[in-house]
């Protein structure tokens, strides 16, 4: 069986990738120590910005979790990445939280673009509807629902202490277990060696595949909302409705619709 050293040695001097400037050798040298501050900011914007939902963030847990066990990519052992990935996921929620619960119904007067849409509001609504309080933990695995919940929650002044227990529980769900999933996935040999033998073409795929899904996205909300407009219709959404966007207080009480028949 390969051991570590030889995997991470075979990684960083493999003299046939395909990409130089995706090797992770290139990636390390260039990146440094801040390799993982990059991914831990981006799962930390994914949560804590509007825009985060244009981030990778289930995928890029995974790889982090990969290349941690074959290539020691960012040079410190999995259980601190793991525990780095999860409370950068608990902040951004709370930075989330905090730009909702302050700004309060304002935050989503806005011109509908590639950034913005009130139908991902809409969505995000939705869940919190049928789920109550404990879509704050399930939007973790949902894109784009977990862009918008904390800032929901903020808005409709979920109780803070009942948020950030259920924050840091997805957090850690998420973003710890699905980085030591990727770990863990590294220990089936044939995974490993393939990871390995190929991480430049890996990384070429996640990284472009995640640009271009990424970009589609951005032009695809841009090109509706401009259509929109030329049809003449209203896409900016104005105070009246920013304020019936904002969900009641009881939602957050409200004991979830696990079957979805409308039963709570």
């Amino acid at each position: 069986m390969t051991d570590g050293n030889t995997v991470l040695h075979t990684a960083l001097q493999a003299p046939t990738a395909l990409i130089p400037w995706l090797d992770p050798a290139t990636i390390i040298g260039a990146a440094g120590p801040w390799a993982l501050a990059v991914v831990c900011f981006i799962i930390f914007a994914e949560t804590g910005l509007l825009v985060g939902f244009l981030l990778p963030g289930d995928t890029l847990l995974i790889i982090a979790g990969l290349l941690t066990h074959t290539n020691n990519v960012f040079g410190v052992n999995i259980w601190v990445v793991s525990l780095l990935i999860a409370l950068s996921a608990f902040i951004g929620g709370e930075v989330g939280y905090l730009i909702g619960h302050k700004g309060g119904p304002a935050v989503f007067e806005r011109k509908e673009s590639g950034l913005f849409s009130k139908k991902n509001v809409e969505r995000t609504n939705a869940f919190f509807e049928r789920f109550g309080g404990l879509t704050v933990i399930l939007a973790r695995f949902v894109p784009i629902v977990r862009t918008f919940a904390p800032v929901a929650a903020g808005v409709g002044h979920m109780p803070w202490r009942r948020y950030s227990l259920y924050n840091l529980i997805g957090a850690m769900i998420w973003g710890f277990g699905l980085t030591m999933i990727g770990y863990l996935i590294a220990y089936i040999p044939w995974i490993r060696d393939l990871v390995v033998e190929y991480i430049d073409l890996i990384l070429l795929l996640v990284v472009g595949g995640t640009a271009v899904v990424t970009l589609w996205h951005y032009l695809r909300e841009r090109h509706k909302a401009k259509k929109e407009a030329a049809a003449g219709l209203d896409i900016t959404t104005d105070a009246a409705e920013a304020e019936a966007l904002t969900l009641d207080p009881e939602v957050f009480d409200r004991a979830p619709d696990l079957d979805g028949d409308g039963k709570h």
